[in-house]
């Protein structure tokens, strides 16, 4: 147990990284890379909370936007993030990984309900506790939906897993000269703009004193050296 800094984590996977190089559908050599990942975190001792986005199907705001309703459009994403527990908690199953998919969404044919108690529960028990659906509404992305039951399930850190290695101010991969950031207050965050997650999820993190690190999935051996504290990626928090 010293070897690791937090003890119940709420990890945020994006469907993007889960599709691979194909930007589309699941790549399982990248699931299968993130569940192993998952068990040696559980093997430490750490609870874990996941969940999983979506844009590797549909993205309600991009893929809908001035063609569907937008309560539609969030509708099919929150559905492709069922979709996509469901894979990754198959594919934890084929690693010895007990899972269990809670989805904020009634669908009793293919996961529980969640419900703050048994999320806490599975997670007490030793069971990865995969958390689908987003918050259930929609309008709000599978950010705020992350932080959302991190804070529910009073999770230590929530660990956002993307396809970029940090925070930085400003698309790298648009802008050679965009600052790198490894340390940030909420308030700097917000005050500079900056995208790391969305508004609504960033503010809320920053009401409910949650530390917030976002990291490169792609980085080797990324959220075992999170969850042990390695400075990697860029850590938000109130204070230092």
């Amino acid at each position: 147990m010293n070897q690791i800094k937090y003890k119940r984590i709420m990890l945020k996977v994006s469907g993007e990284a889960l599709a691979g190089e194909a930007r589309r559908g699941l790549d399982f050599d990248v699931i299968h890379g993130v569940c192993r990942a998952i068990k040696e975190c559980t093997e430490l001792g750490v609870q874990v909370g996941l969940m999983v986005g979506a844009g590797n199907f549909w993205r309600g705001v991009k893929d809908g936007a001035d063609k569907m309703q937008r309560s539609h459009a969030d509708a099919m994403g929150m559905l492709g993030t069922v979709m996509n527990s469901i894979a990754v908690a198959d594919a934890l199953s084929k690693h010895g990984v007990d899972a269990r998919v809670l989805c904020a969404v009634e669908m009793n044919k293919f996961c529980e309900y969640f419900t703050r108690d048994l999320a806490d529960r599975y997670l007490n028990e030793g069971k990865v506790v995969i958390i689908a659906g987003g918050t259930g509404n929609p309008y709000f992305s599978t950010d705020t939906g992350v932080v959302l039951r991190g804070v529910e399930i009073e999770a230590d850190a929530i660990l956002m897993a993307k396809n970029v290695d940090a925070i930085y101010s400003a698309d790298p991969n648009k802008d050679p000269n965009a600052v790198r950031y490894t340390q940030l207050t909420y308030d700097e965050a917000l005050a500079k703009h900056l995208q790391a997650t969305d508004l609504t999820a960033m503010t809320l993190a920053m009401d409910n004193d949650m530390t917030l690190v976002c990291f490169g999935l792609a980085e080797e051996n990324s959220i075992i050296r999170v969850v042990r504290g390695e400075d990697i990626g860029t850590t938000v928090k109130n204070k230092f």
